[in-house]
């Protein structure tokens, strides 16, 4: 699978509008407190896309049942999948600059 130029981009643009740093300058990656950065920006991460995943499969079961509406099941499967395709790319970026960073010369 690979990335393009403007496929990292546009992910990093949505990972980082989920993580709340879209108001924030991408050089302050720590919190107000000291803690957080890059691993609570990765958390943050993973745990929307599970709910996004969670709040699909549940729409979905409901218009299997017949309380749901087809336009809802839509919508959060189209979300749930965004965030899913957004964590991957933002995975494929992470291994790729560790894959640099190991072949790097001391």
């Amino acid at each position: 699978m690979s990335i393009e130029a403007l496929d990292a981009v546009s992910a990093y643009g949505r990972s980082s509008a989920i993580a709340g740093g879209a108001k924030r300058p991408a050089a302050a990656l720590a919190d107000d407190n000291g803690e957080g950065g890059f691993g609570q920006m990765v958390q943050t991460l993973v745990s929307s896309t599970a709910d996004q995943l969670r709040t699909a499969e549940k729409a979905s079961a409901m218009q299997v049942a017949g309380k749901g509406d087809l336009i809802d099941v839509v919508t959060a499967i189209g979300a749930a999948e965004t965030a899913l395709d957004t964590m991957v790319a933002v995975r494929d970026r992470v291994v790729g600059a560790y894959s640099d960073i190991m072949r790097m010369q001391i």
